[in-house]
């Protein structure tokens, strides 16, 4: 390899390193960081870095991509100087001498160039029509991809023979017994840091959370409860949760709460109405759920006969398509009386209480759902179930 080709590479892999460092710590911000600052490579809502590491294609086997970039412009490093690393010696030791099974460092570094750039646009198409955002520091390290393949390529070979070149390497390696074994050693080792990283999800928070909302988002039958009280009733724990019928993460949030008092005791739940209806929340500026201040209504007078949390449930199970809707799948809860039910709706006692439990939730601050609050600590959105029973255990909650 020629100097001027030696400093090009090196310098175009340094500069791949940096930005994926940088991108790294972008990543670590955006999904381990409550208090950090929106990075500078978030502009709007289009050109947004931290949107893109916020979401579920921003890891590949729970392994943040930034990382893996950190991994590949090492390794670009390491076959551009492949010739002059192989003669370190330590004591007699060559710390690098199995790079001498790379006959043509240039071949790996234009092969990889090529496929890591490959991969990129796919990435591209994903961030443009999947995520409707753009890291503007992924698509440079694209570039930088193309640039290091094109610049990398040797020039007696063609793209084909550049790939054939580096597999014939690559098997020639194997034959030589100490570098077969020690291959099959990293292999095996590689495998269990990527099915650990991909089974804990420790790295992604992001695909942890989406894998707990589809799990959160189903019907569970075992932890439905009956009655007016989700919880023991002289519990030292009180919690309360506020939500929207028509909202989905709300229905999540439900969810892990009637888990939640399953698994632990010492713990009462109550729940809150707060729709997102203009219909009876004067405090929206815009219309959002249409129809929840009804179904909030029949939640509070289903309460009435003792079937607040029958109610709940089933106001969160079934699709809301209007008032002859809710009546019917009402009567599918044993001893309620229908007629009962529809006439409490409408009264002017379930008005008030609705509207004071809009009224209170504004009055401590709370304007959105789903949101919880423990003790004095309010929580708006949905957190890992995990961080949410480790809260309520905190809190005053006993592990049963």
């Amino acid at each position: 390899m020629n100097t001027a080709k030696r400093i090009t590479l090196t310098v175009l892999a340094l500069i791949g390193l940096i930005t994926s460092i940088k991108l790294s710590f972008i990543y670590w911000d955006a999904n381990f960081n409550p208090y950090a600052l929106s990075s500078f490579c978030s502009i709007n809502d289009l050109i947004d870095c931290d949107g893109v590491a916020k979401t579920t294609h921003s890891q590949f086997f729970g392994i943040p991509l930034a990382l893996w970039g950190v991994f590949l412009y090492f390794i670009f490093l390491v076959f551009t100087f492949a010739d002059k690393l192989q003669k370190i010696e330590i004591k007699g030791f060559r710390i690098f001498g199995f790079l001498e099974v790379f006959q043509k460092p240039e071949s790996y570094i234009c092969a990889l160039g090529i496929i890591a750039f490959l991969i990129s646009m796919t990435l591209a198409g994903i961030s443009i029509f999947e995520i409707k955002k753009i890291c503007i520091l992924c698509f440079f390290t694209y570039i930088l991809n193309l640039l290091i393949g094109i610049v990398g390529k040797p020039k007696d070979e063609n793209i084909f023979q550049v790939f054939a070149t580096s597999f014939k390497d690559f098997i020639a390696a194997l034959k030589i017994k100490k570098y077969a074994i020690t291959f099959v050693i990293l292999a095996i080792a590689a495998a269990g840091v990527l099915v650990y990283t991909e089974i804990s999800d420790i790295l992604a928070p992001q695909v942890k959370m989406q894998k707990e909302l589809e799990y959160f988002s189903k019907p569970d039958e075992r932890y439905k409860t009956t009655g007016n009280v989700l919880g023991e009733h002289n519990a030292k724990l009180v919690v309360h949760e506020y939500t929207d019928y028509q909202c989905p993460f709300c229905f999540v949030l439900n969810t892990m709460m009637l888990r939640a008092v399953n698994e632990l005791k010492n713990i009462k739940v109550v729940h809150h109405n707060l729709p997102l209806d203009k219909d009876c929340n004067s405090a929206l500026s815009t219309q959002m759920h249409p129809g929840s201040c009804l179904m909030a209504k029949y939640a509070i007078a289903a309460g009435y006969q003792g079937k607040y949390w029958d109610m709940n449930s089933l106001l969160f199970d079934k699709e809301f398509q209007g008032e002859e809707s809710i009546l019917n799948n009402a009567k599918s809860i044993r001893g309620l009386n229908i007629e009962k039910l529809k006439q409490d709706a409408h009264s002017e006692k379930t008005q008030k209480e609705l509207q004071k439990e809009i009224d209170e939730a504004n009055h401590i601050g709370i304007d959105g759902v789903p949101a919880i609050r423990i003790n004095i600590e309010t929580h708006v959105g949905i957190m890992p179930y995990e961080e949410l029973k480790t809260k309520l255990i905190k809190a005053g909650a006993i592990e049963r």
